[in-house]
């Protein structure tokens, strides 16, 4: 039997690339010409093997994620199939198991060090995809083999990863594949953060448009199926399309990105570190801190190979970015082709003057000529470096160069080894370079070598998509430096081994990581002390951290325990070490150009990776015949979750003890959920239900356009506040009023345990609880933080709960066609109230935590008046209401709610409830959208 791998690795097998592998028809057609298209379609798809599962798991444990990666594919043909299985992997990511069942027969591989022939040079990269979303790198992994007739195989792969913070969140990738529809396909991210979840949000596909697949237009929000449950810990979320919603976004099978983001809550000192089985991480993420002035040279290559989409593109993403920076920032701009054309022969201040003036310069420049990268570079750092050395700032800064091209030197100095170390002399430590790839013709192994040796980053720019947006996003990254010179100690006679401590920048939004082992595990706490400049002060942060023997999870039943011998399991921290270690060998490998330096550092390396079972350019992957089994399920024991066998067992013990997921936010809400009687919906309709007297009622207010009413008003107790603004109809032809008025929008203020805002219209909901966030009502969406936690149900509803204070849905009632009396509007429903005070108030919190009666029978009333009141033929049933010692004459009604699917039974009080409410309809009346004063009981300020 032949067997081909192809991992795009450097690995001595035989590789496969995606054309040969992708071709799975019989090539061997006679008369070609005279069968119809059609036709020739259906017999490559008889014969193309078939997917019948693809199923993606990832665990994700303090930002540290583990992935497996299954398929099964069965051979339909008469006669033997090349099966092929591809995956795509994060740049960054480690390859830790590959395993392929062939009918009974189970192939493992083997992580084994790489064997250096004489003259051979380890490949410093692996070969990239251009299939990535924006600055996304990624890897294709690529396996084949020629499967029987009517025999089927499976796939396992494994990888590893250390989630990167950007611009305040991490991101996981799952690359959705298949080229072809799936009978199951299933995707399924949990993530375990002990410090808290925030900010979680599953966008739609990426990428799900590229090479030709359709996607529906209403493929918004969350994809099709996707199921989000978390609490304050632990969040699941599933990806499970059926093979319709997969024909919806792309009738040849999906081809898109499944992404999930989040945060985690932190503390602001010296940050979250973690510490168990004698190994820590350390996660530093301050904010709120004043930004640092920036001095940034703008380096633009205009050479010949700019021309057309690719320098427009750039030139606008400049433009933007000048508006961008602050008034305490200097800036200078350097265009370069076979010439080095400065704007200014010095930094300027940041002045709307020189920012016109710099934009007619960028505007001008015109793509001719070579690339003069090394002469371009050299200017461009000179620039910063006089600025510095003639202005003793008295504020600290940071000297940034943005340097963009598109392609290789190839005039004056050329070569590498000359550009990277005259660049490296020049910076010296002071300057720190940021290079963007345009192109797929860029030299990105040079640009990468730049910026790591420069204390920067790199990202590749493609050609196909919006390079200027691209562009913007990498600058977003950088743009707000709030600390500079980070050095991060700990007690050394506790330490060993760790990783990096030095960190010449940190920008907004991004993350520090540093990890090691502790060298002493009989102390109790960890001193930690991080040093840093900011602006003009010099910042001291001490902290000693308690050092737990084992975390929550590792000593639940099931979880992973001690090995024979007395060893133990690897913990999820002890990969975040062994990652990050290899990763800083890596780079220093790179960096390195003597021999010997290069041979130690290998070595070193290649054993780190052996002994972790992580595939890099100095291992190599072998597959070796296992034991025989009759299932794939058993090979998940050969194969394992990944190199370490915890991460799956803890989460599923904390899942099953401490971390049930909560109520919010689950599945998207059904349009018709029987949530709560008590509620304000329609022109406004107000119904209150008293479930302990088994009675409901009901009334009208009838205010003007533009009148906010208070709906609950608990400031002062709980911190919730609900006012709803009206807007005004003209009625029916065939109605009694002179015009309607519905809800327009609902904003609610929650002061604790933070000050936040959401406001909820038909269109958008807009969350602003310290960062702004739009979410658009036409898309499924979750956005949790400050303990308020936001599920938008497309077209349907919006569930706000409130840590455990409350939760409201707001119903969307949308027309695609409204009659001139109709207005697009909102129904307002309280699901859970408990956690508002006895002093709640507003027109409808008033009357929860209270109880109602009715007192007097009037004719037609039944012998118990709680029962559903039913209208005596050619009258009104009447009755007296008792409810918080008002006595209010009601008469039997029914009312719709719920979006018109269920009709309630009521007693309704007339007169815009006159009696029944606390004071008059004016004493309901805010003054803005988030007044949070009332004329009952204790109240605050009007202001904001």
């Amino acid at each position: 039997m032949l067997l081909l791998l192809g991992l795009c690795l450097a690995l001595p097998l035989c590789a496969v690339s995606l054309e040969e592998a992708g071709n799975w028809g019989d090539t061997s057609e006679q008369v070609g010409l005279r069968v119809p298209r059609q036709v020739r379609l259906l017999q490559r798809l008889k014969t193309k093997p078939l997917m019948t599962e693809f199923a993606v798991k990832s665990t994700i444990i303090s930002r540290y994620a583990f992935t497996t990666v299954s398929c099964r594919v069965l051979n339909r043909a008469s006669e033997d199939q090349e099966a092929t299985f591809q995956m795509q992997i994060p740049a960054a990511a480690f390859i830790t198991n590959f395993t392929m069942l062939i009918g009974n027969k189970v192939y493992q591989g083997e992580i084994t060090e790489r064997e250096k022939k004489p003259g051979d040079k380890v490949k410093e990269k692996r070969n990239k995809t251009t299939e990535d979303n924006g600055e996304r790198g990624t890897e294709t992994f690529r396996a084949s083999v020629v499967l029987p007739s009517k025999d089927k195989t499976a796939f396992l792969l494994s990888y590893e990863e250390l989630l990167q913070r950007r611009l305040g969140k991490y991101e996981h990738v799952v690359s959705v594949r298949p080229q072809q529809l799936v009978g199951r396909l299933t995707v399924e991210v949990n993530i375990l953060e002990r410090s808290g979840i925030a900010e979680l949000e599953v966008p739609r596909l990426q990428n799900s448009g590229h090479k030709g697949s359709g996607r529906a237009e209403d493929d918004a929000g969350p994809p099709p199926s996707t199921v989000i449950n978390h609490n304050e810990t632990f969040a699941e979320v599933v990806f499970k399309p059926s093979v319709v919603q997969q024909a919806k976004i792309a009738q040849n099978g999906i081809l898109g990105d499944f992404i999930v983001r989040y945060d985690v809550n932190r503390e602001q000192s010296v940050g979250d570190i973690q510490v168990l089985n004698g190994y820590f991480v350390h996660y530093f993420a301050p904010k709120d801190l004043p930004p640092l002035p920036k001095n940034m040279v703008f380096v633009l290559d205009s050479s010949a190979s700019m021309v057309g989409a690719k320098l427009r593109q750039t030139k606008d993403a400049l433009f933007t970015i000048l508006h961008d920076l602050r008034p305490q920032d200097h800036f200078n701009i350097i265009g370069f082709s076979n010439r080095i054309k400065v704007w200014k022969d010095h930094l300027v201040s940041v002045t709307p003057n020189n920012i016109r003036d710099s934009k007619v310069y960028i505007h001008h420049l015109s793509p001719s000529g070579g690339t003069d990268i090394n002469g371009a570079l050299q200017r461009g750092i000179a620039l910063l470096n006089d600025y510095v050395a003639r202005h003793r700032l008295e504020d600290r800064s940071v000297s940034l160069v943005v340097f963009l091209t598109d392609g290789k030197p190839t005039v004056g100095e050329t070569h590498t080894l000359k550009i990277l170390n005259n660049t490296r002399e020049a910076a010296g430590g002071r300057v720190c370079i940021f290079t963007v790839g345009i192109g797929d013709d860029v030299d990105f192994r040079l640009l990468e070598r730049l910026s790591l040796e420069n204390c920067g980053l790199t990202r590749r720019v493609h050609e196909g998509g919006d390079a200027g947006a691209q562009l913007i996003g990498f600058y977003d990254e950088i743009r707000t430096p709030l600390l500079s010179d980070i050095r991060v100690d700990y007690a050394p006679d506790m330490v060993e081994q760790v990783t990096r401590t030095l960190f010449p920048n940190y920008f907004n939004g991004s993350e520090i990581i540093v990890a090691g082992k502790l060298a002493d595990r009989a102390k109790d706490r960890l001193h930690v002390e991080v040093t840093a400049s900011n602006s003009k002060k010099f910042v001291v942060l001490k902290k000693d951290v308690p050092v737990e023997r084992r975390w929550v999870g590792s000593e639940v039943p099931g979880g992973p325990g001690p090995k024979g011998g007395g060893q133990e399991d690897p913990s999820h921290l002890e990969r975040v070490w062994s990652y990050l270690t290899l990763k800083e060998l890596q780079s220093s490998w790179l960096q390195s150009d003597q021999e010997q330096d290069r041979e130690r550092l290998r070595q070193k390396a290649q054993a780190l990776a052996v002994a972790r079972r992580f595939l890099t350019p100095f291992t190599s992957m072998k597959l070796r015949p296992a034991a025989q089994t009759d299932t794939l399920e058993a090979t998940h024991g050969l194969a394992g979750m990944s190199a370490a066998t915890g991460p799956e067992t803890v989460t599923q013990s904390l899942r099953r003890t401490h971390l049930q997921p909560g109520p919010a936010p689950k599945k998207p809400s059904d349009p018709r959920i029987k949530i709560s009687k008590t509620s304000a919906d329609g022109d406004p309709h107000f119904v209150v239900d008293f479930p302990l007297s088994k009675l409901t009622v009901c009334f009208n207010i009838d205010g003007q356009p533009g009148d906010i009413l208070r709906l609950v008003s608990d400031h002062a107790d709980s911190g919730v506040t609900v006012n709803g603004e009206l807007i005004g109809a003209p009625a029916p032809p065939s109605g009694h009023k002179k015009q309607r008025t519905y809800f327009r929008s609902i904003t609610i203020l929650v002061n604790k345990p933070q000050r936040s805002y959401l406001e909820i219209t038909p269109s958008r909901v807009v969350v602003d609880g310290g960062d702004r966030r739009v979410l658009p009502c036409n898309r499924s969406a979750v956005a949790a933080g400050r303990g308020l936690e936001v599920t938008v149900s497309a077209g349907a509803n919006v569930t706000v709960s409130i840590q455990d204070t409350a939760a409201f849905v707001i119903l969307l009632h949308l027309y695609k066609k409204p009659a001139p009396y109709q207005r697009n509007h909102l129904g307002f429903y309280i699901a859970n109230g408990k956690g508002l005070s006895g002093h709640c108030h507003g027109l409808l919190g008033q009357f929860l935590n209270q109880e109602a009666s009715l007192t007097e029978e009037a004719a037609g009333l039944g012998k118990n008046p709680t029962d559903p009141p039913v209208p005596e033929a050619g009258g009104r049933s009447e009755a007296v209401l008792k409810v918080k010692g008002h006595r209010v004459p009601v008469v039997r009604k029914q009312r719709k709610i719920y979006n018109g699917e269920e009709q309630v039974d009521c007693w309704f009080a007339r007169n815009n409830a006159a009696n029944l409410i606390d004071g008059e309809y004016k004493d309901y009346l805010a003054a803005h959208p988030f007044d949070s004063e009332t004329s009952f009981g204790p109240g605050t300020a009007r202001g904001l």
